[in-house]
């Protein structure tokens, strides 16, 4: 069993699939699952590749969600070996994507085969929703597939997400939700000209300076069990024409929030323009939701994780929802309980990314184990 989920995710891994391009990662894939009698269709929106592969046409249905595409590799000079080749040192995996997530991908496959080895006439359906476009703006991935479910009338019951879920080993942490994340570019308006004369122009930087502080220290929520209260963040700010002589006529702000299940995004709007208009300024704003909050907070899916997880490590995991956006955001609205399972998260988006070999057992067995609690 070790060396079917490693080589796996080796042979992934040495495809580079940096976003959107798939390089025939699914394919890889198709080629197992049919082998075990999965239908799979692959899904084609502009440059993106996705793939739905079902095994079963009753319910309930359990797909495990994932995306073959990775992050483009950064300095090349700084790897340790090169990134699209997996080495194997000290017992750990080295590659793009080992942790970030083709192990995770690989662990699926694999629990699948033994599985259906074991089970070939299970209940349900199990599936796999595997995309190209998560890493990047993710417009013609998940999102399109669970339209093109929706409006067949396929529902998935419980999906499991392989994102690299873990802190310090697998299984410690599990993500039952993610925030919500709202963004928004602020353009305030101002009077240009010579610093010299005050009295014939109106600063923005200055105006904007004590909006800025209100918006920053503003109590959105306080949170609740499961989310740390809802957080505004300045990413970015710019203004003046170069010259320190010169007041400029605009400054331009960008800003996030991620937020908690005690908010929405049309209160977050409302309230900005609260604040905003309270400076009396002059402004645009345009505003961009790249993700709604969602909850599993109990239930079945959770309830086979958790039992898994102490099965195969001895140890409770714990429940958060921390990190960035994911795409369960796309899946969750659907009336599907989601949850994120995956590798240990540290190296992800780094150089020198990397997985601990013994752990992709761990992972494949733990999700063999959810399949067994969940479809027999």
């Amino acid at each position: 069993m070790s060396s079917a989920t490693l080589k796996l995710a080796s042979d992934l891994i040495a495809r580079a699939s940096v976003t959107p391009d798939d390089a025939g990662c699914q394919a890889m894939l198709i080629e197992r699952l049919e082998a075990i009698g999965f239908i799979c269709e692959t899904m084609r929106f502009d440059d993106v590749t996705n793939l739905w592969a079902r095994r079963g046409q009753d319910g309930p249905l359990l797909a495990f969600a994932g995306h073959t595409d990775v992050v483009p590799t950064g300095p090349l000079d700084k790897w340790l070996s090169d990134p699209f080749v997996p080495e194997i040192r000290d017992g750990v995996l080295y590659g793009r994507g080992a942790a970030d997530m083709k192990s995770s991908i690989a662990a699926m496959v694999t629990a699948c085969e033994r599985f259906v080895a074991q089970h070939a006439d299970h209940i349900g359906s199990i599936a796999l929703l595997i995309t190209s476009d998560e890493e990047g703006i993710a417009v013609n991935g998940t999102v399109k597939v669970i339209e093109a479910l929706e409006a067949r009338g396929e529902k998935i019951d419980w999906a499991l997400i392989g994102e690299p879920s873990s802190h310090e080993r697998i299984g410690d942490v599990c993500k039952n939700g993610r925030r919500g994340s709202i963004g928004a570019r602020l353009v305030i308006h101002g009077v240009q000209g010579h610093v010299a004369y005050p009295h014939k122009v109106d600063n923005p930087i200055h105006r904007a300076m004590p909006a800025l502080h209100d918006l920053a220290r503003h109590e959105w929520d306080r949170g609740n069990r499961f989310f740390p209260p809802t957080s505004l963040q300045i990413s970015n700010i710019s203004s003046g024409t170069g010259a320190h002589n010169v007041v400029p006529g605009h400054a331009e702000v960008w800003f996030n929030l991620r937020y908690s299940t005690e908010i929405d995004a049309k209160k977050i709007i409302e309230t900005t323009k609260v604040i905003l208009d309270k400076h009396e300024l002059e402004y645009d704003i345009d505003w961009s939701i790249s993700g709604y909050p969602f909850l599993t907070p109990a239930g079945e899916l959770v309830q086979a994780a958790q039992q898994a997880i102490e099965q195969h490590t001895g140890q409770r995991t714990d429940l958060q929802t921390t990190g960035g956006t994911s795409d369960g955001r796309f899946i969750a609205p659907t009336g599907a309980q989601v949850l994120e399972l995956g590798p240990v998260n540290d190296s992800i988006h780094k150089v020198n990314e990397h997985v601990a070999v013994d752990e992709l057992d761990t992972l494949s067995e733990i999700y063999q184990s959810i399949l067994k609690n969940l479809l027999t």
